[in-house]
């Protein structure tokens, strides 16, 4: 396995502090029978592509297509989405780099944008410093009528059709879209008057659970990165599950009954995700969406936070150690011992930073990550550890499936419905009632 799970820093013998004692937790995953049963028969007759995505390999030619279409004379790619039609490929784009800090590994390949928030200063900079003339377009929405997203697109054709360049629309834009009657679907309605290519959405995969589809694995190859390993490491996550392991040896099940009966019996409200890799940083927003829009329904569920080592320890720890105990962590170690820059010995006799001398970037950041995982434990703060030796495709792709099946098994043990989202559709109608107003 491209990683490792250790749960010992939530359990107690007496379920001293915040954690729980092994016997309830050993009842939580017990109890999780149920949903790995649901799982395989979902996967068995397709009733959940999602599980089905780690074995596809039918599109990936048709992906690598539209990857090329969109690279093809791009100085920059601007990829529009929001929520799960965005934050799964950012998170593949920053595996590959994108948004890390240095300038870069190459200067003349493409610049990317995800445009995932709606801000009209923005939205205006972008069109006025763009030029559109090397400029591509992804569009991505699920239903086609996210409203930032179809504003976004909209705006683009006209910024096209004001450089005389609207002629040539499917030259600038791809849409990824569920297929349906135009007239219900603002992107594919756009697209048919523009004559811009569309790619379809499977209709059965939620926005949040998309990243193994075409939603991510389309970016992913513009990235450089291999789908195949992506998809890969995912279905290594699924294996146990659809081969009838036993709770104990499914890493999600297992993670999803700590963290439930932490809820139930220690008063655990909150669930932080803290990665010590800067490559990782993303990955922690795709999680909190992905946990909060499944599971914060009927009055369940409990608060995703996103955190990221070695900075937040001095932005957040002091209140995981010294505010409530109302937290479980994750806490995600990789394998950096020995990486990087290293300090000379000469500076051993230095009276402030000879204790780093001969030490590397990794020897600190690999110390730094132990130590706040055991100092959260010593202060009874229940923390479990996932370590990764190597950070890359196949990881990615089995942490994130990962997470996907926590979620789902999580949804089942609180009783809700893990795939819809009915307070968010509520606030989209609200909305649309005040923009008729205006």
């Amino acid at each position: 396995m491209f990683f490792s799970q250790d749960i010992s820093g939530c359990l107690s013998e007496d379920g001293g502090g915040a954690k729980v004692p092994r016997l309830q937790f050993e009842a939580a995953l017990e109890a999780t029978a149920p949903a790995l049963g649901w799982i395989r028969d979902a996967h068995e007759d397709g009733s959940l592509p999602l599980l089905r995505l780690p074995e596809k390999r039918d599109d990936i030619a048709a992906c690598r297509d539209a990857a090329d279409a969109l690279l093809r004379g791009a100085r920059d790619i601007v990829i529009f989405g929001t929520g799960g039609s965005s934050l799964g490929a950012q998170t593949l784009a920053q595996l590959a780099g994108w948004r890390i800090g240095g300038p870069g590994h190459d200067r003349n390949a493409p610049r990317f944008h995800f445009f995932d928030n709606l801000d009209p200063q923005t939205m205006e900079h972008l069109l006025r410093d763009l030029d559109l003339k090397t400029a591509r377009f992804f569009v991505v929405s699920k239903s086609g009528n996210t409203p930032e997203t179809v504003i976004q697109m909209i705006c683009v054709l006209e910024a096209l059709k004001v450089a005389g360049l609207d002629w040539n629309a499917e030259h600038h834009f791809l849409a990824l879209s569920e297929p349906g009657e135009p007239e219900k679907n603002s992107v594919r309605r756009l697209s048919g008057l523009h004559g811009i290519p569309v790619m379809d959405h499977d209709p059965k995969v939620g926005g949040r659970f998309a990243v193994l589809s075409n939603v991510g694995i389309v970016p992913a190859i513009m990235f450089g990165l291999d789908p195949v390993a992506i998809r890969t490491g995912a279905g290594a996550q699924l294996a146990p599950i659809l081969s009838g392991e036993s709770p104990d040896l499914c890493d999600a099940a297992v993670g999803a009954a700590v963290q439930y009966a932490l809820h139930e019996h220690a008063g655990i409200s909150a669930c932080v995700l803290m990665p010590y890799s800067d490559r990782l940083a993303l990955f922690t927003k795709w999680y909190v969406q992905l946990w909060a829009e499944s599971l914060g329904k009927d009055g369940r569920g409990f608060t995703a936070v996103a955190a990221n080592g070695p900075v937040d320890q001095h932005s957040q720890l002091q209140l995981y150690l010294g505010g409530p105990a109302d937290k479980v962590f994750t806490i995600v170690t990789t394998g950096v011992a020995g990486a990087g820059p290293r300090v000379p010995g000469a500076y051993a006799k230095d009276p402030l930073a000879g204790y780093l001398a001969g030490k590397s970037i990794g020897d600190l950041v690999d110390c730094q990550q132990r130590a706040t995982a055991e100092t959260l434990v010593r202060a009874g703060r229940p923390a479990r550890t996932t370590h990764i030796d190597a950070l890359d495709e196949r990881t990615i792709g089995g942490l994130m499936m990962h997470f996907m099946l926590e979620t789902i098994i999580m949804a089942h043990l609180l009783g809700v419905d893990p795939f819809d989202q009915p307070a968010v559709e509520q606030g989209k109608i609200l909305t649309r009632d005040y923009l008729s107003t205006m």
